[in-house]
């Protein structure tokens, strides 16, 4: 049985307890400095994206980036941000070694803060 691997992403907006309804994130494939708009989705009422961000033949191993639009959902949160934002946009850089992997990259957000890692 071959397996087709997939990247996945959520967000929980750790300051509301409650997961970060309709953010924008916007996938990016690395080659060296130069990126490339893979998609840009917005998340679900439970801080998911409806599917996979990349699967199948379109998810290979490389270098990869997520920049989540925070600044744009806790404004829209009614979060009072002193302006610079501390947090506009978050970008992460990681790499997929195993394509025929689930990588599930989530985000856990607040206004003066953020974690990440490798889920399952």
């Amino acid at each position: 049985m071959s397996r087709t691997g997939r990247l996945t992403t959520h967000v929980l907006d750790t300051a509301l307890g409650k997961p970060a309804e309709n953010l924008r994130i916007d996938l990016y494939r690395l080659d060296g400095e130069e990126r490339q708009l893979i998609r840009t989705v917005r998340t679900n009422s439970d801080g998911r994206v409806d599917g996979p961000l990349a699967e199948g033949e379109a998810f290979q191993a490389g270098q990869y980036e997520l920049v989540f639009h925070a600044g744009d959902y806790l404004r829209t949160a009614g979060v009072a941000l002193v302006e610079p934002a501390f947090l506009d946009l978050i970008p992460l850089r990681f790499g997929i070694a195993d394509a025929a992997s689930h990588y599930h990259v989530p985000l856990l957000l607040s206004p003066y803060g953020y974690s990440t890692y490798r889920g399952s």
